[in-house]
């Protein structure tokens, strides 16, 4: 008994015990299971659409009010020019007369941000230049000045 104590290696290979072999078993699954379940991708999908959700609840009302503030510096520049126009004429002009005699420059904004007419109405204290705002309609509240 003692010499086969002493022997550096043993004649016959250990057998592999149950413990050895399951600890083989779960690298294998690792190797399998290495991609993403549809399940996972459309979990992320829902995360970031709800992200997106929420910036756009957050910016859309920044972009009305930005769209506001631009057409409200725009009237301003037009009735300036129509002030213009007035001390040497004695009508009322319109947008595209202003372009026409050149007092403003077509590379301004001739148009509000929504992309309709300017309306420029002359009274005693003088030009009142007009735009129907984001609905389109002249006469509401939502008129810029």
């Amino acid at each position: 008994m003692s010499e086969t104590l002493n022997q550096p290696y043993p004649s016959t290979p250990a057998p592999i015990t149950q413990r050895q072999h399951a600890r083989k078993r779960p690298a294998r699954r690792r190797k399998a299971r290495e991609g993403m379940t549809l399940i996972e991708i459309m979990i992320v999908m829902v995360i970031m659409a709800l992200i997106a959700a929420g910036a756009g609840f957050a910016i859309v009302p920044q972009l009305t009010k930005a769209k506001i503030k631009s057409t409200q510096q725009d009237s301003k520049a037009i009735a300036a020019a129509a002030e213009m126009y007035l001390a040497e004429n004695k009508d009322c002009p319109t947008v595209q007369k202003l372009v026409d005699q050149k007092i403003l420059n077509k590379k301004n904004h001739t148009k509000d941000a929504w992309d309709n007419d300017f309306v420029i109405e002359c009274d005693e204290d003088g030009p009142v230049v007009r735009s129907s705002g984001p609905d389109g309609q002249m006469g509401n509240d939502d008129d810029i000045e």
